[in-house]
């Protein structure tokens, strides 16, 4: 009896989204035919698109943009759907959908060019593409939330018809959705209360095949050169704390190293460095370049903290968790969370791995720094931990299972 077939659907280059490759790897190793609709043009380029589908298990249609003057045409369409969101003049379908991105006519077209039993969206352009698709063959569709893109945006005035608009064209598709799941706890208790519907929590894990065979010290750990701070994201900006850690550091006795990844938004770079002059650590922030999503828990081991410092800049910043912490924790790296909802949640179940801080105290955030990287031997013992936590729980070899229990109870239902 043939497999059921399953295609999945995102706006984005899949290298910009390592969440979906891994549904997409979990379901081909599950045995079923696996479809992956896609966007293209992501900033990092294509290099990273082409060797992430090396010797994949898949199949890839990525959704051209063509001619300039076709995509002129659906950017003008995309800016009065989005004016008229933007004014509560409009809550349509189609309007809401067209708001949110460009192509989500073409990623349905493309979804929908060979059937599917199940089709799942990402991101509120795939789902709406999952939808169509879906609709035209009579199959079913689902939703991953990887985050909940109502509180995306600020709870203000000035963003009340966006939200009142995504919340209109959630409410009206994922009551028909077969398969439902989210990335944290507090992303699905907002979807839970907002909708009625309790997704699935798959957490946002790798795979221990991309691990290192064995913890290994840092260079500090073995006596050679300073402590090393990490962080990393696809784009290096503001709102995300680095200002707070460059003030603790300006604070701290141990003159501590930042070492950063991913690729700075205009102008950031200069402004974090005047910052970190100012503070008098100039020249202990060194910059790294983007790395292929694969090779980024090799990348953090070699470093002694890893950094989740999210400011709750947004609803959904307080209650999302992102995947760095499962990156630092799958590399045996200790991490250093901010106090939002959703990681001081976490911190709970995570022991000695873990250390969490106010941003908004730079002294006591410089203490609890100096007290991690002066104890050596308890360093050494936090990463442990960290080890031992992504080998035995936060991997994906362990957390796929509860994704792949939702697809196959979509299927069944």
């Amino acid at each position: 009896m043939a497999r059921p077939r399953i295609c999945l659907i995102g706006p984005g280059a899949p290298s910009s989204n390592p969440r979906l490759v891994k549904e997409a790897d979990a379901l081909a190793g599950a045995g079923y035919p696996v479809r992956v609709v896609c966007g293209t043009g992501h900033s990092l380029g294509t290099d990273l698109d082409d060797e992430l589908f090396r010797a994949r298990g898949w199949q890839v249609v990525q959704v051209p943009l063509g001619a300039k003057w076709q995509r002129a045409a659906r950017v003008l369409r995309q800016r009065a759907a989005a004016a008229l969101v933007r004014r509560g003049l409009c809550h349509t379908r189609s309007v809401a959908a067209w708001a949110e991105s460009e192509l989500v006519v073409r990623l349905a077209r493309a979804a929908a060019a060979e059937p599917a039993d199940l089709y799942i969206g990402h991101y509120l352009p795939g789902l709406c593409a999952a939808f169509r698709a879906a609709r035209r063959h009579g199959t079913k569709f689902g939703f991953d939330a990887e985050d909940s893109h109502v509180d995306e945006l600020p709870d203000s005035p000035e963003h009340r018809n966006r939200r009142a608009a995504r919340e209109s064209l959630e409410r009206g598709l994922l009551a028909r959705c077969s398969h439902l799941t989210a990335s944290s706890p507090l992303v699905a208790g907002a979807y839970e209360r907002r909708y009625g519907r309790r997704p699935a929590i798959v957490l946002n894990v790798f795979p221990r095949s991309e691990a290192p065979r064995e913890p290994v010290p840092t260079a500090y750990l073995k006596g050679e050169g300073r402590p090393t701070l990490y962080w990393f994201s696809q784009t290096v900006g503001p709102g995300r704390g680095l200002e707070a850690v460059v003030a603790a550091m300006g604070l701290m006795v141990t003159p501590v190293v930042l070492h950063l990844r991913g690729v700075p938004a205009a102008g950031y770079r200069e402004r974090l460095d005047a910052h970190a002059a100012a503070h008098g650590v100039r020249g202990r922030i060194v910059w790294h370049p983007a790395a292929a999503p694969g090779e980024m828990v090799r990348l953090a081991g070699a470093f002694d903290l890893g950094f989740g410092t999210e400011t709750g800049f947004t609803p959904n910043n307080s209650i999302a968790l992102s995947n760095k912490i499962f990156t630092y924790l799958l590399a045996g790296v200790p991490v250093v969370l901010s106090r939002t909802p959703a990681q001081a949640r976490l911190a709970g179940e995570l022991g000695d791995a873990v250390a969490l801080v106010d941003l908004g105290r730079p002294g006591k955030f410089a203490r609890a720094l100096d007290a991690l990287v002066l104890d050596r031997d308890g360093l050494a013992r936090r990463r442990e931990a960290a080890w031992n936590l992504g080998r035995n729980r936060y991997n994906w070899d362990v957390e796929q299972k509860a994704f792949l229990a939702s697809v196959g109870a979509a299927l069944r239902d």
